[in-house]
């Protein structure tokens, strides 16, 4: 039975048999699966391990909201969801919902519902261990090489904030954090927890300077006017949250890059 199918049948039978959605799926047939988008290229947040495992923050989030919802790990199906096929990947029905660094935006919220936010975070900058002269964006100005991701709003933002910045677009950031190791560039810039994902994948290669100069809010995509999954989504991060898992899981997956977990966001109603 389809994840949609079976939270509809429990929601018609609810007052017959008070089972929650957790309960009827904990406690039914195995081959029950729950479809989760998420990236598989992101150290830290979502990666798919040479194993087949899959690691990160967005990771434990989703795991979490799935075992409040009902599913074993076993029962997740993890589907990879490239930023610019989110939206399609939920309106198809090929995922039951996305946490995949996926800031809530007004343009997003036409196409998609989001729960959450589960984090808020901005865009920074990575560089060298050694490097002394990158203080902050500003610093960037002075023939610097930074080094972001064709058509990705942190690479927009540099041009429209910092025209003076030498701009390289790459087609993906593992490519800009090579070409950092190298010396080809002198800083790579996207939201925060991603650059300390890759900076904790390379222990004392990397640092992040600065503060962020922006605010993305993260949230968990799922199918526009779902209320009731949006609720239940909900429901498991503020539980998350107060249990401190939420905070145990930032500090194993980002805390090795030297980040403090921040305050956790309350969630929209």
């Amino acid at each position: 039975m389809s994840f949609r199918v079976r939270v509809a049948a429990a929601a018609i039978l609810a007052a017959a048999l008070p089972l929650s959605l957790a309960a009827c799926g904990g406690g039914g047939d195995d081959s029950d699966k729950v479809t989760i988008g998420t990236k598989f290229d992101q150290p830290g947040l979502g990666l798919k391990n040479p194993d087949g495992t899959m690691s990160g923050f967005d990771v434990d989030v989703a795991t979490y909201v799935a075992e409040q919802l009902g599913y074993t790990p076993e029962q997740i199906e993890w589907k990879e969801s490239p930023s610019g096929q989110r939206e399609t990947l939920i309106q198809n029905g090929q995922v039951d919902y996305i946490v995949a660094t996926y800031s809530i935006t007004d343009a997003r919220k036409e196409k998609v519902d989001f729960a959450g936010p589960y984090l808020i975070t901005g865009q920074s900058l990575l560089v060298r261990s050694d490097n002394t002269d990158i203080t902050g964006a500003e610093s960037l100005e002075n023939n610097k090489k930074l080094c972001s991701v064709t058509g990705s709003t942190p690479a927009q933002r540099i041009k429209d904030k910092y025209p003076g910045v030498q701009l390289q677009q790459y087609d993906t950031y593992s490519a800009c954090v090579e070409a950092l190791k190298t010396g080809a560039i002198d800083a790579v810039t996207t939201d925060e927890v991603i650059l300390a994902g890759y900076a904790a994948q390379s222990p004392g290669t990397f640092k992040i300077v600065g503060e962020p100069f922006s605010e993305e809010r993260y949230g968990i995509g799922l199918k526009k006017d779902d209320t009731e999954l949006r609720t239940k989504i909900n429901d498991a991060i503020t539980k998350m949250v107060s249990e401190g898992a939420w905070k145990e899981a930032f500090d194993k997956n980002l805390g090795p890059a030297g980040i403090t977990a921040p305050e956790p966001p309350t969630v929209d109603q």
